[in-house]
């Protein structure tokens, strides 16, 4: 399992380069973010390094931050790929709050980070089929 960072931007020019100036002034590399808008602020999501560096400094300069446990898992890039790990999770009803997803490594794999609404249960139900859960270590080599 994973811990997400997430943290509420405001929807204003800068706003998302504040952020990033945070970990570059850190050292702190991203891997992978998302950002999901409404009218008046931005979700960004992201998966860093050193997650809990990533917190300390964001909260120093402002931002409010939240740790969330969400799981990669590697799908192969191909037609169907995904639609074959959504009949899995289909499988087990496990409820996908979102997702998002990056390439990694020098395969022709995707990683897709899920949110489950229980990610226990989703790491518990899917180590026994045929999906590669990714470890932190792979992700960040």
């Amino acid at each position: 399992m994973l811990k997400q960072l997430s943290l509420f931007v405001e929807n204003q020019p800068g706003a998302l380069s504040a952020v990033c100036k945070v970990l570059k002034e850190n050292s702190i590399d991203m891997r992978a973010l998302s950002l999901a808008d409404t009218q008046q602020f931005g979700i960004l999501r992201m998966l860093v390094r050193d997650e809990m560096a990533a917190k300390s400094a964001l909260e120093k300069a402002g931002f409010v931050v939240k740790l969330t446990d969400v799981l990669a898992l590697s799908v192969p890039d191909r037609a169907g790929g995904l639609a074959d790990v959504l009949s899995i999770i289909d499988k087990y009803n496990l409820s996908v709050e979102y997702m998002y997803a990056f390439p990694y490594a020098d395969t022709k794999q995707a990683a897709l980070i899920f949110r489950f609404a229980d990610a226990a249960a989703a790491e518990k139900a899917l180590a026994g089929e045929a999906v590669e859960i990714i470890a932190s270590s792979e992700i960040f080599g």
